[in-house]
């Protein structure tokens, strides 16, 4: 079937050059944009970008194909890496129709790439007047927020798609984000949902027990951090296993300080890469830990 597909361009492709060949001798004006922009297309559709951006370029000389020649050159830009030349495009289409909102999506989610967040979060809010009702630009949108440290921000836009939140997982887990950056108490439901309608994730086993431990719920945070170790891959990228077993030695001498449990996953967080000196800096300026269980932190780390 792909085979088929692929010759049925092709094909397209001949026609389209042929046809082009004998109109454009004989047409000129928009007429011959429109060729050059299909025959842009048919190369865009095939992944030949170079070939595409010559004919698309032609046709972006005519007002009547300016804007979907501008708008796809573009797009060939940023799926060729070329960031701040496909900015340019989709700014371009801003400066003749501010409220193109194909182009304003583009040129956010361009500017995220080029590290402007302020500049696409200012797109993110002319969507969203323009199309109040789009959730996964709002999403889009939060997301910059939080990025930018707007987490109260962040959490506003998300409330306003409470049904994007049954559907799309990464909004809830971004609601749980923002509002724990803020020391919410709701951080806590938030994330317990998330838990409980996706599969395991080490990450947020992790970021959950952080929330229960500043809640005091010693008990529920050494659960997660079990599960976090337990929902591993053999070799972790997103969240080291030290971090964790630091973690959770840290939460076990303020919780549980008769527990040799602690002093063991010290040692194995160590063991892992946790780098000793920092472990000591923080275990001992804990207030929460008592001066006989930092005596044998100091003691088993010196051991060591």
């Amino acid at each position: 079937m792909k085979k088929n597909g692929f010759f049925r361009l092709i094909i397209l492709l001949i026609i389209s050059i042929v046809f082009s060949l004998m109109f454009v001798s004989c047409a000129s004006g928009a007429a011959a944009a429109e060729e050059y922009f299909s025959m842009g297309m048919a190369y865009y559709e095939l992944g030949k970008f170079q070939e595409a951006e010559y004919w698309l370029l032609r046709a972006a000389s005519a007002d009547r194909t300016r804007v979907a020649s501008e708008y796809n050159l573009g797009r060939i830009a940023f799926e060729t890496g070329r960031f701040y030349e496909a900015q340019e495009h989709f700014e371009n289409i801003l400066e003749r129709d501010p409220d193109n909102v194909i182009a304003l999506k583009a040129a956010a989610y361009t500017r995220i790439r080029t590290g402007d967040l302020e500049t696409a979060e200012s797109y993110y809010n002319r969507v969203l007047d323009l199309v109040p009702e789009s959730s996964d630009d709002g999403y889009n949108h939060a997301l910059v927020l939080y990025a930018l440290e707007k987490y109260r921000d962040s959490e506003e836009v998300i409330l306003r798609y409470p049904f994007a939140l049954e559907e799309n997982p990464d909004a809830l887990l971004l609601l749980a984000r923002a509002r724990g950056a803020q020391g919410k108490i709701e951080t806590i439901g938030d994330y317990a949902r998330w838990i409980n309608q996706n599969d395991p994730n080490p990450k947020v086993f992790h970021e959950y027990a952080m929330a229960l431990e500043k809640a005091e719920l010693y008990a529920l945070a050494l659960e997660n951090l079990y599960a976090s170790l337990e929902s591993m891959p053999a070799n972790p990228t997103n969240i080291e296993a030290s971090q964790v077993r630091f973690d959770l030695a840290r939460i076990l001498f303020i919780a549980d300080p008769g527990n040799a449990e602690g002093i063991a996953e010290l040692t194995m967080a160590i063991n892992q890469g946790f780098d000793a000196g920092t472990a000591l800096g923080i275990l001992t300026n804990d207030h929460r830990i008592g001066a006989e269980q930092k005596n044998e932190i100091i003691n088993s780390l010196e051991s060591n």
